[in-house]
């Protein structure tokens, strides 16, 4: 007992005091106390104090470990999740068992379309399966809008509804004004984005669209250029912000147009940035779509954008696995 606290007190800068049964403070403390504090007690044969470090050691915070012995874990909103108050334990109970009806019949969905499935063998060139329709205001409900007045920055407005004609109407104004609070740049975006798909029990999904290689809509727009999205977020947290990209681009007018695009022109962008290593898009894991627009380059304005579908189609005269060439440089490059 004596030889530890002598040992302790070298370490002033530990704030620690071992008297009896008093604990060790709470405080985050560096590598190298750490390590140094825990080695020679570990190594000592002393009987009387290796009941005393396990008595002491769970009180010891490691280096990148909380005050409450939680690890650091980055937020998959990135910064942009609203603070909220905790409900209380009744509302949790309350709500609970409200869910669990919803989510044992979505279980029972789940095994019914797996007992009763009939796997697509043949493709046939022309067939498009719906994915998402927008012609119900349930359909509607599944897709979450968002612009950047929502968090304070900027002044855009969008929303997504049904037309008078039945189809799914996603419009607003776009507008570039910056808010002076000296911390945005740019500004003047609208987005609409599918929910993440997900099993029974809150249990994370993907979509499977391996067997495909082409993505079909069928819309009418006003002649801007959308930005389509393909989320495909992955386990770790340098993955979750991962989506593939291509452009929309709209004629305008009163008639329908059918965009076909191929998932080999889709390029890889992680929060805005277009990645150094592409590749094909992971159609096994898809977890989301969704549609933006800007007002970059002075687009400002009103914008509409009608949506019938989005589908997904074979095409078996394209071969084309990735569209994009990648120049490959050696690590080390050294200058002749």
């Amino acid at each position: 007992m004596l030889t530890l606290r002598l040992w302790v007190g070298m370490l002033p800068s530990c704030r620690m005091l071992v008297l009896g049964g008093s604990r060790v403070l709470p405080r985050v403390i560096i590598a190298a106390e750490y390590h140094t504090l825990l080695a020679p007690a570990r190594n000592t044969g002393d009987r009387w104090l290796r009941p005393l470090l396990r008595n002491h050691t769970p009180s010891l915070i490691a280096p990148g470990v909380l005050e409450k012995g939680l690890f650091w874990e980055r937020h998959r909103k990135g910064g942009y999740q609203k603070p909220g108050t905790s409900p209380s334990t009744i509302d949790l109970i309350r709500d609970g068992l409200r869910e669990i009806r919803q989510e044992l019949t979505l279980m029972g969905q789940e095994w019914k379309e797996r007992l009763e499935s009939d796997p697509l063998v043949v493709f046939r060139p022309g067939e498009v399966d719906v994915v998402f329709g927008f012609s119900q205001q349930e359909q509607l409900d599944r897709w979450i809008v968002t612009t950047d007045s929502d968090h304070g920055e900027g002044y855009s407005k969008a929303n997504l509804e049904l037309s008078s004609a039945g189809y799914g109407l996603f419009h607003g104004t776009l507008e570039s004004r910056v808010p002076i609070d000296g911390r945005i740049k740019r500004a003047g975006y609208a987005n609409i984005k599918s929910q993440r798909i997900r099993k029974s029990f809150k249990r994370d999904a993907y979509y499977d669209w391996g067997q495909y290689n082409t993505l079909v809509l069928r819309v009418r727009g006003d002649g801007r250029s959308y930005l389509i999205n393909l989320g495909a977020d992955g386990y770790y947290d340098i993955l979750w912000n991962d989506v593939y990209h291509y452009v929309l681009y709209t004629r305008g007018g009163p008639h329908w147009q059918i965009a076909k695009i191929p998932f080999s022109k889709f390029f890889l962008a992680s929060k805005g940035r277009v990645q150094d290593n592409q590749g094909p898009v992971p159609l096994n894991r898809i977890t989301s779509v969704g549609l933006s627009v800007g007002a970059r380059g002075g687009h400002e304005g009103n914008f509409r954008l009608e949506l019938d579908y989005i589908g997904l189609e074979f095409d078996p005269s394209h071969q084309e696995e990735f569209a994009y060439e990648m120049y490959k440089q050696p690590k080390y490059i050294v200058a002749t």
